[in-house]
């Protein structure tokens, strides 16, 4: 798979909530199905939990999009892992769209918590 050279920040933020837990779900290593379900649900004290055709129609458009890829190749994968598991990995372009989308959402909550702070305690 070719990866786009740049992404469209404007058309691609913000996120899907459950394309954002996914993106972040694979940014430390890859992962297959259930353990990003795990991750996800980690992330979110068990407030997000994807069911699998959510998952798997998410891993879909994230890998045509350019965002993951499936680990296919002899060597990929983790060793003594199933072959039947599929695993994925972010691309380039993917930590690029996350770290875009958690700084948007950081200025969000920062800009939330310094009018909260201008406007004093609540009467």
């Amino acid at each position: 798979m070719t990866e786009p050279a740049t992404v469209d920040l404007q058309k691609a933020l913000p996120l899907k909530p459950q394309w954002f837990h996914i993106l972040l779900a694979l940014s430390q290593d890859a992962q297959h199905g259930s353990g990003i379900v795990r991750s996800v649900l980690d992330q979110t004290g068990g407030k997000l939990r994807l069911w699998p055709a959510t998952l798997y129609g998410s891993l879909e458009e994230l890998a045509q999009l350019g965002w993951i890829e499936e680990l296919t190749r002899p060597g990929e994968r983790p060793e003594g892992e199933s072959e039947k598991k599929r695993f994925f990995r972010l691309t380039h372009a993917g930590k690029q769209i996350l770290s875009a989308e958690a700084g948007r959402l950081k200025s969000l909550a920062q800009t939330a918590f310094e009018r909260l702070a201008s406007r004093g305690p609540a009467a």
